[in-house]
């Protein structure tokens, strides 16, 4: 156990025991706030790949928790605006030496939330606390990376794309995108879904775990991910309903298809690979 970690959940234990926000002083804000330098530097992760799974680390998802549950809301100014919050937005001094850029009026990033190198956020996109964003994705506009996601390396997220945010419970995994995947404009991934490696995804496809997923290639039914290297797309197929008055000609639920990741589809998600040289 780190010395962090070990901060992190006595200063839950305490807080458990009534520690209050007005309570709270100079102690308790140096353990936040080293904290989110770990979260903004990539050394402590809210989820992590361990013999096959992705598992969520417990004690950080109590961090995030505790930085909204032991500050008060105060303002802040950034960029000449005024805005009124229990944290500041991350400063961004480091992302050009790393490579990545943020275009200007819009493009938010809340504090404890890390960006990788060669990494580009079209504004107007904003990325959570607890955040992950791996190295070379791209977040285009309109995008939402939601709290505790984690999102790997050479992934684009395609514009008016939402990623949810997972907090509580603590033991729950975050939603999940791992590296090399593709999610088309519109797309919803919520609730701890894990979009599978090197996966293609149609636009507009929503990915949750009440929604099944028909994997043609391994021939089940399948609830929560996509497996990797899969080409998936909405569909809609007949409801446990069935026929009723008020649906003519019955009624559908939506549904996602996955087959195999054909090659053209390969080659037409490298004709953007340029915006990222």
């Amino acid at each position: 156990m780190s010395v962090l970690q070990n901060d992190i959940e006595e200063l839950q234990r305490r807080k458990a025991d009534g520690l209050t926000a007005e309570e709270a002083g100079t102690e308790e804000y140096a353990v936040l706030e080293e904290f989110l330098q770990a979260l903004e530097a990539g050394e402590v992760r809210a989820a992590e790949k361990r013999n096959g799974e992705w598992q969520a680390n417990e004690w950080v998802k109590q961090g995030i928790l505790l930085n909204f549950g032991l500050r008060e809301i105060e303002t802040h100014t950034y960029g000449g605006v005024s805005y009124h919050d229990v944290l500041p937005l991350r400063e961004t001094d480091d992302l050009p030496e790393r490579g990545s850029r943020n275009t200007p009026d819009g493009t938010v990033i809340r504090r404890g939330a890390y960006v990788g190198s060669d990494a580009i956020l079209m504004s107007p996109a904003f990325v959570n606390i607890g955040a992950y964003v791996g190295d070379g994705t791209l977040v285009d506009s309109c995008d939402t990376v939601g709290s505790a996601a984690q999102i790997g390396d050479n992934v684009k997220l395609g514009a008016n794309t939402l990623i949810g945010g997972v907090l509580e419970p603590v033991e729950a995994a975050p939603v999940i995108v791992e590296d090399d995947v593709s999610l088309g404009a519109g797309c919803r991934v919520t609730s701890g879904f894990v979009v599978g490696e090197g996966s293609i995804v149609g636009e507009n496809t929503l990915l949750t775990p009440r929604i099944p997923v028909y994997d043609l290639v391994e021939e089940e039914v399948i609830y929560g991910e996509l497996p990797p290297q899969r080409r998936a797309f909405t569909r809609f197929v007949e409801s446990s309903v069935g026929d009723h008055d008020l649906f003519e000609g019955g009624a559908y639920k939506p549904a996602v298809v996955a087959t195999d990741v054909e090659e053209e589809t390969l080659e037409a998600t490298k004709r953007e690979d340029a915006l990222r040289e």
